[in-house]
């Protein structure tokens, strides 16, 4: 980290204001070679860019000596008008004075390698610019907070707490020390094991927060699942005829309810078909409803019969079965569907989709389940996959651990200090250069 980087900090494209970062040991040169003098820690100056004779700009400068920056480093922000020409001016300027272009996220990097972020938090930066609901900005403040940081560290003083005591027992089996000193670690352990294992089946809470909770409409053709989604969607986001097949493809539509995100795909009828083009749009269909969150099978009340085993197949625990084209049969037709999808153990609901206003009772009742299954009391432990691999790891450790407290201490200690690394892994307290490429590698550059 000898060398000083530059990038834009602002997104490309004209804007009121733009600004560009530096960082490193020559920031203060780059400041002086642009804007003379730096202006006082942490206050805007006004002044005029110019490089050599030529004028770039009149912009705010701030300078930040470390380590009291973001980066750990001495580093300097130039706040210009958000013109193009003038962003590349200033570029081009820093570029000629020996900077280096920064690479995605490499700002942020800088700032964990100088102890100011742990890994947790600077995913948490990353998260808090992709943000596009409530939810994830409030997720994402959170962990940029240390709300992941202090679980992890409070769950590997646990196990640095049990194992002082099993090296103890190994290494001064002569001392004067209480006789159950290694079998002292165990109700710690069990707890920790507990503890672990009950943030593991929440992980997936985290991560959809993050990526969206997955919704497919699966079903017969024609059943009206293009018309669900226009509906849900409010605008028409896939073409609907009477032709049965006419999706042939995922339509995937983004969409916010109750403040979570929400990824709502179309899919290809599911039925028998000699039709290359359309099988392979089935084949899709089911592969994208098995790794849904929650499958709904739309369903026309007056073509449905029981026997539809090409979409029974695709249901899960817990789906929902949408009866539509309500108004096109009657009372004792929708009793007799009641019925039918209740033995089955789906949630039923009915709608009429092309009515104005039909689909208001599927979003009502979709908008509580999402956010039902997304809130929670507690911060997840674990907001990405990354997380919850190492929180496996660190449990089947202490798991062996366990089974080992009191037979074979060394082997015990050995497993405790393990998954007191695994939990390591995720703060980035240790962490091979892989893992550090993989994470910053998503950032923006500039940050």
């Amino acid at each position: 980290m000898n060398d000083t980087i530059y990038a834009p900090a602002t997104g490309a494209g004209r804007a009121a204001v733009a600004v560009v970062r530096v960082s490193g040991p020559r920031a203060a040169l780059a400041v002086q070679a642009l804007a003379g003098d730096p202006p006082r820690p942490r206050q805007a100056a006004l002044r005029r860019l110019a490089h050599g004779e030529v004028a770039l700009d009149d912009a705010l400068v701030l300078w930040f000596p470390g380590p009291a920056s973001y980066t750990g480093e001495d580093a300097a922000e130039f706040h210009v008008h958000g013109g193009r020409a003038v962003v590349e001016a200033v570029l081009e300027a820093l570029a000629s004075e020996g900077l280096r272009l920064a690479e995605p996220g490499e700002f942020t990097r800088r700032a964990f390698e100088n102890g100011k972020l742990d890994l947790t938090q600077a995913e948490g930066v990353a998260d808090l610019i992709d943000a596009e609901t409530d939810a994830q900005r409030r997720q994402a403040l959170g962990q940029l907070g240390g709300a992941l940081s202090q679980r992890y560290d409070a769950w590997r003083e646990l196990l640095v707490q049990a194992l002082a005591m099993l090296e103890a027992a190994v290494d001064f089996p002569d001392e004067e020390l209480p006789e159950d000193v290694a079998a002292r670690a165990r109700p710690g352990l069990e707890a920790l094991e507990a503890q672990i294992a009950a943030a593991l089946v929440d992980a997936s809470r985290g991560r959809r927060v993050r990526d969206g909770f997955r919704i497919a409409l699966v079903g017969s053709p024609n059943a009206g699942k293009s018309t669900l989604l226009n509906a849900l969607a409010e605008r028409d986001a896939a073409i609907v005829t009477s032709t049965p097949g006419t999706t042939r493809d995922i339509i995937e539509v983004p969409l916010t309810l109750g403040g979570y995100k929400t990824l709502l795909a179309d899919t290809a009828g599911l039925r028998e078909t000699e039709d290359a083009i359309e099988a392979e749009g089935v084949r899709r269909a089911r592969a994208w409803a098995a790794e849904a969150d929650l499958r709904l099978w739309v369903i026309d009340a007056a073509m449905f019969h029981v026997k539809q085993n090409n979409e029974l197949s695709v249901l899960r625990s817990g789906d929902w079965a949408v009866v539509n084209k309500i108004d096109l049969v009657d009372a004792y037709r929708l009793e007799e569907l009641r019925e039918i999808l209740a033995a089955q153990g789906l949630k039923v609901i009915e709608m009429a989709a092309r009515k104005p206003d039909g689909a208001e009772e599927a979003r009502a009742a979709l908008t509580s389940h999402v956010v039902e299954a997304l809130s929670g009391a507690e911060f997840p432990a674990a907001t990405r996959i990354r997380h919850a691999e190492s929180l496996v790891e660190a449990r089947t450790y202490i798991q062996r651990a366990l089974s080992d407290v009191g037979l074979e201490v060394e082997l015990a200690a050995e497993d405790v200090r393990l998954a007191t690394r695994a939990l390591s892994r995720i703060t980035g307290r240790i962490d091979p250069e892989d893992v550090l490429d993989r994470v910053f590698s998503s950032f923006c550059i500039g940050k």
